[in-house]
């Protein structure tokens, strides 16, 4: 079984035991597991359900593996040709690491 979720203007197709990166969110700090709620499809080995634009009371239920994963340094680069003008700063963007535990259709 799988499902494709929709996470901050992102869609990723997973299945139970799944592990991916989710954009940094507000938390609780006792908070063990996060809910997708905005689920495109479920499907499984014989059927699926398409939603318009969603699936109707289908959930995705995640455990929160690690808060802060840094991904890969993205390095940003502004030049001007013969004029002298070069500027170069950097950035990492942090994730939410997360495995799926469970799809409810």
């Amino acid at each position: 079984m799988y499902a494709i979720i929709e996470d901050s203007g992102q869609q990723f197709k997973v299945s139970t035991g799944d592990v991916i990166r989710v954009d940094v969110r507000d938390l609780p700090e006792d908070a063990k597991q996060v809910t997708f709620d905005r689920v495109l499809l479920v499907s499984d080995e014989q059927s699926g359900k398409i939603g318009t634009p969603l699936v109707d009371n289908a959930k995705v239920v995640a455990d929160i593996q690690n808060t802060l994963v840094k991904g890969d340094k993205i390095d940003v680069i502004k030049f001007k040709r013969r004029k002298g003008y070069r500027r170069k700063q950097g950035h990492r963007q942090k994730y939410l690491q997360v495995k799926i535990a469970e799809i409810v259709a």
